[in-house]
């Protein structure tokens, strides 16, 4: 929950909505530094979760926070996140019911 100030002094209560996201990413998402960049970009907007390889060469992901930032991280992922990541597919599950990750990691 956010308070957001406006003049004359009026205080109101806006709602924040947090989202969970369960992401699988296809492409050349291994070996390129692709879970090191999504945690490095995780970081940069706030939001907690994990990134793991799948032994058939896809990445599993799960993210949670605001969801405001939840999509724009997903945006960035798309568009790879570095030259060496090529975004084939992502299937994307969205929930508002989130899992309690306190931080993101890599396994």
């Amino acid at each position: 929950m956010m308070y957001e100030l406006f003049y004359p002094i009026l205080l109101v209560k806006t709602e924040v909505i947090d989202m969970h996201a369960h992401v699988i990413v296809s492409g050349r998402v291994q070996g390129v530094g692709f879970r090191a960049t999504a945690w490095q970009k995780a970081s940069e907007y706030g939001l907690n979760g994990y990134a793991r390889n799948l032994p058939d060469g896809t990445v599993e992901m799960e993210i949670e926070g605001p969801e405001d930032s939840v999509e724009d991280y997903l945006k960035d992922v798309k568009k790879g996140l570095s030259p060496f990541i090529r975004v084939e597919n992502m299937e994307v599950t969205r929930s508002e019911t989130e899992k309690g990750f306190k931080r993101f990691r890599m396994e």
